[in-house]
């Protein structure tokens, strides 16, 4: 989704509705994310670093799905 403004019009007074739907677009947009991640400077080495062991937890995750289905097969 873009990161462009968030905006959500009430219509009929419905401002539940319109809260709803706007939470769901902030969330969608990323906005709070980002705001966290720039709260404090992350070096890039531990940045690629945290990405590679997220993609090594990841590739052993899927591997042990595989494993327990072909076991059931």
């Amino acid at each position: 989704m873009s990161k462009s403004k968030v905006k959500v019009k009430v219509r009929n007074a419905q401002i539940n509705k319109a809260l709803k739907l706007f939470k769901r677009l902030v969330k969608e947009s990323e906005h709070i994310q980002e705001f966290k991640d720039r709260r404090e400077y992350v070096k890039p080495t531990t940045r690629r670093r945290k990405k590679r062991q997220e993609a090594i937890r990841l590739n052993q995750k899927l591997l042990q799905e595989l494993r327990e289905e072909d076991k059931h097969h």
